[in-house]
């Protein structure tokens, strides 16, 4: 017999009342993507840092033909993309765990290791990411000073107390283009106890063409407590298919392995991947084509007296002058009235600068051109 259904009782109507997230958890401000369209016509899109010659046909096909097997679960292990990996990259494929970018392993990364009454220590410019992961765990996040927009080791391990549980370290850094060696990088590791997990993210390591320069496999090998995260969104051009790997220790992957969604990887994402990754043709004519309009773009934008700084990314940090009409913030809005899109970086704690993701050509030379009318010689 259905029972009636009787008014709500006062403890119903007061738990209803008061339903509330987690503490913490709105006083994260939702992170803002690069803006502008992406695929109209005379509209250039340099605010995402995505790959300035597209994709590869190899990985774009691939996709395509996955498209007939899309009523069947992908291998939840992701084992074709993680050979394919481990065999170009030289590394331990048992130690590789794939996610959907590496936006959702650092999310993992965090919800494996933090809870409240926790801590991360990252630079003062580094990615947002990081400290948004943090805050949805209940921990706090520790501010490392940076030293010319760059990771500063010591300031790094002056920020960590009894209560940093992870240092992420985005190497080279987004937004600002720097990166530290793998000297220093070595050094940070060795000076960290062993009990707090350093997350190397490496989402640029393609473009990077230092000779002191790692981006942190070794380390990981040789240690129990590095990780190294890398995506598919940059350099391969596979951004919209949300695509990344991280190299752990054993006890780190086994960890990110039982948190993770059970097929959290779609399989034309995974095909696409392993295409992109054999496609090293493509890979050393995107960084051919980035390295070339990355030198042009800077020299130009110096010649305009803007104040560029160096970069081993896809993009430039370019500082504008405190002055009416002509501040970052005038510039965006007048970049985009005519189809540009840059980035703000107000939300990094760099409110005077921009910046810009190196583009086709084309894109590169109206850039200039717009920003010529705003800086005349």
């Amino acid at each position: 017999m259905q029972k009636d259904k009787g008014p709500m009782s006062s403890s119903a109507s007061r738990d209803r009342a008061r339903l509330t997230p987690r503490p913490g958890i709105l006083d994260i401000a939702p992170y803002v993507p690069g803006a502008g369209p992406s695929d109209a016509e005379n509209i250039h899109k340099l605010s995402a840092n995505e790959s300035a010659l597209g994709a590869s046909e190899a990985a774009i096909a691939a996709y395509r033909a996955a498209g007939d097997h899309v009523t069947i679960y992908a291998d939840g292990a992701a084992t074709a993309l993680r050979e394919t990996i481990a065999e170009i990259e030289g590394v331990d494929v048992s130690n590789i765990v794939c996610g959907a970018g590496s936006d959702e392993l650092l999310q993992l990364l965090a919800r494996g290791y933090l809870g409240p009454g926790d801590a991360i220590v990252q630079t003062a410019h580094g990615f947002l990411v990081y400290g948004l992961a943090a805050k949805a765990c209940g921990a706090d996040i520790r501010i490392a000073p940076e030293t010319h927009l760059t990771a500063d080791v010591d300031a790094i391990l002056d920020a960590v107390d009894a209560s940093v549980r992870i240092v992420f370290l985005a190497n080279p850094n987004n937004p600002t283009g720097t990166y530290i060696s793998e000297a220093e990088l070595r050094r940070l590791r060795e000076y960290l106890p062993p009990d707090i997990l350093l997350v190397i993210d490496a989402a640029y390591a393609e473009y990077v063409d230092a000779p002191d320069y790692t981006a942190g496999a070794a380390l990981v090998e040789e240690n129990d407590n590095v990780v190294m995260t890398r995506t598919f969104s940059k350099i391969f051009g596979l951004a919209s298919l949300r695509l990344g790997w991280a190299y752990c220790p054993p006890a780190v992957a086994d960890v990110l392995n039982r948190i993770r969604g059970p097929f959290n990887v779609s399989g034309p994402a995974m095909a696409a991947g392993a295409a992109a990754f054999r496609d090293r043709d493509f890979v050393e004519r995107n960084r051919a084509h980035n390295k070339a309009e990355r030198d042009w773009l800077a020299q130009q934008l110096g010649g305009l007296g803007l104040d560029v700084n160096p970069s081993v990314g896809n993009f430039l940090l370019v500082k504008f002058p405190d002055a009416p009409g002509r501040r970052a913030s005038d510039i965006l809005q007048f970049l985009a009235s005519r189809g540009v899109f840059v980035r703000d970086v107000e939300a990094y704690g760099l409110p005077d600068y921009l910046r810009i993701s190196i583009g086709e050509t084309q894109a590169n030379r109206r850039l200039v051109t717009l920003l010529a009318e705003m800086f005349p010689s």
